[in-house]
């Protein structure tokens, strides 16, 4: 298409001129046979050609696959390495049962994997801003080539931690983790969080929110049990080689299948205001954290509103409270039960799967119902809150029209066209988005606490089948997140949010790593699980204050930039 032409096209089969319908419909026909046939000769064709929500999910569940073929390994073999190191500074085992089953191992593993989560989180971080910043330069797609490319590279340099074992493996796997600065988990998560929030219809946002955290899960849940197999099987470097393997056809997926959106037309092309340079506009994700300002109608009096602030407050509780729960029952399973890396391949499979069941097919049905409920019962108040990133022409929202937002076709790829989404029905109130986010955070508390009662080993796999069903706070507060927010603000506000998730999981990992130490030299890790449960349910307590902006209202952006806001008063 040339730069100068407006004219949308439309998909192939979406739409005929309604004077020429009947007279073309064999013609049609004709081409949709042509069309088939080509799906099976030309793989690339039958990627283009998927929806392309389907497309980022698949990108998602390949990606979180290639990062988790590592993971069981990595603490099995920090496991093997803390074991090799107490007994070079203690006398040679000599009893019977596993020379490793002892308080003073387990609780080293966990003070050393907690640093190495720590020191993964904290280049994380650093990742996070450097991803946000790269999206702005270069566009999400080849942002997200970077972050799938460059983990290969420190997956290769793994290898050597576990050749060399004992302390210095240990230090090895430390000092791979700066790599994670340039690409790792964190990264990608945002850029795939932030094309869905480009692609994808608001009142279709957080569901998918929703499927992608579950295609996370998904690909978590085969990572680690195939990862977990081929160690076992073949010996504890494959699972590393498999990995690096799986990153490079990760990378060119991206490439091949994922839609093209260029930096200039993020957010519809809108601007708001100057935009920052330099330094200023590495960290500009951080302005979103601030208090916003909106104007009241009738008045036009401009007041703060602290409901972005006061859900990142309660968000990053949440996951201090909850994130930790994957790797607390795998240490606790470890230290207590004596499970392997099989039987800690098994668990943690089963523990991302049933995620996956819960967010893909359950999530979904759940927001959908939920607030048709929801808008039922605030009719007879107030009219309906349409969000502030609803406020765009209906005819052409979801659909890219810009010319710089169409990618020129390529020889070997099928023309890539606008895509169409559906614009939100009247029965979506994303309200009740913030309502399941305050009792998702509950259930999860009392299903945490739970877990501490488990005296047996099926009693583990039983709580890792159960935890995942509450498991629907990150999505939630992705589409809150938005809805808060307007388009133009929207990559910041997923970059901000994904920061204080990154912060609190930093905070959970130090802190409960080192309370879990501490209870397991005392013969009581059990207690970690309550510890988790009651901060779930100050997290929970704390977004009771989290409200959208007044009905009506206009936001405030940059130099008296305003954008209109329609809210409710009221939160339940």
């Amino acid at each position: 298409m040339a730069a100068d032409e407006t004219t949308p096209l439309l998909p192939n089969g979406t739409a005929v001129d309604a004077n020429n319908s009947q007279n073309t419909n064999q013609d049609h026909h004709h081409v949709n046979t042509k069309d088939k046939q080509k799906w099976t000769l030309n793989p690339l064709t039958l990627l283009n050609r998927l929806h392309v929500e389907t497309r980022i999910l698949l990108a998602a569940f390949l990606i979180t696959t290639s990062f988790s073929f590592t993971q069981v390994p990595i603490f099995y073999v920090f496991h093997l390495m803390e074991c090799d190191d107490f007994y070079t500074r203690h006398p040679p085992y000599t009893g019977t049962g596993d020379r490793c089953s002892r308080n003073e191992i387990a609780a080293g593993t966990a003070t050393d994997f907690s640093f190495l989560a720590m020191s993964t989180t904290i280049c994380g971080t650093v990742n996070l801003f450097f991803a946000g910043w790269l999206v702005k330069k270069i566009g999400p797609r080849l942002a997200l080539m970077a972050q799938v490319l460059v983990p290969a590279i420190r997956v290769l340099t793994q290898i050597l931690g576990v050749l060399a074992g004992g302390r210095s493996g240990i230090v090895i796997f430390q000092a791979t983790q700066l790599i994670t600065v340039l690409g790792g988990p964190v990264g990608y998560i945002l850029i795939v969080n932030i094309i869905v929030g480009e692609v994808v219809s608001p009142a279709r946002r957080t569901p998918v929110f929703g499927m992608l955290q579950g295609c996370f899960m998904l690909g978590q849940a085969v990572g680690y049990l195939t990862g977990g197999m081929i160690g076992d099987a073949w010996g504890i470097r494959r699972p590393f080689e498999v990995a690096f393997v799986a990153f490079l056809i990760s990378t060119v997926y991206v490439q091949l299948a994922l839609p093209y959106v260029s930096p200039e037309s993020m957010s519809g092309g809108k601007k708001a205001g100057p935009q920052a340079k330099g330094i200023a506009a590495f960290f500009a994700p951080l302005k979103v954290l601030a208090p916003q300002r909106v104007r009241l109608p009738g008045s036009g009096k401009t007041v703060k509103h602290l409901g972005v602030l006061i859900l990142c407050t309660g968000v990053f509780l949440g996951v201090l409270a909850t994130d930790f729960a994957a790797i607390l029952i795998q240490m606790y399973a470890t230290a207590v039960f004596e499970f392997h890396q099989s039987d800690n391949g098994w668990l943690m499979s089963e523990f991302a799967l049933m995620r996956a069941v819960f967010l893909i097919v359950l999530f979904p049905r759940i927001i959908s119902y939920g607030r048709k409920w929801y808008a039922k019962r605030q009719s007879k108040r107030q009219p309906r809150r349409e969000s502030i990133s609803d406020a765009r022409d209906p005819a052409t929202q979801g659909l890219l029209i810009q010319p710089e937002q169409l990618e020129a076709p390529m020889g070997t790829h099928a023309e890539e066209e606008p895509m169409m989404t559906q614009p939100p029905t009247e029965t979506e109130d994303t309200h009740f988005d913030l309502f399941f986010l305050r009792w998702s955070l509950v259930a999860d508390g009392l299903l945490t606490a739970c877990t501490a009662l488990a005296t047996k080993k099926w009693h583990i796999y039983l709580a890792a089948a159960m935890l995942p069903f509450a498991s629907g706070t990150a999505p939630a507060a992705k589409g809150v997140m938005t809805d808060m927010c307007s388009p133009s603000q929207r990559a910041d506000a997923l970059n901000a949010l994904t920061l204080v998730e990154n912060i609190g999981r930093l905070a959970t990992q130090g802190f409960f790593g080192f309370v879990f130490a501490a209870l397991a030299k005392a013969g009581k890790p059990h207690l970690t699980f309550y510890c988790n449960a009651i901060l779930a349910m100050i997290a929970a307590s704390v977004l009771i204050f989290s409200r959208f902006p007044p009905n009506g209202s206009e936001l405030i952006e940059g130099d008296d930039a305003e954008e209109h806001v329609n809210g409710n008063d009221e939160s339940e």
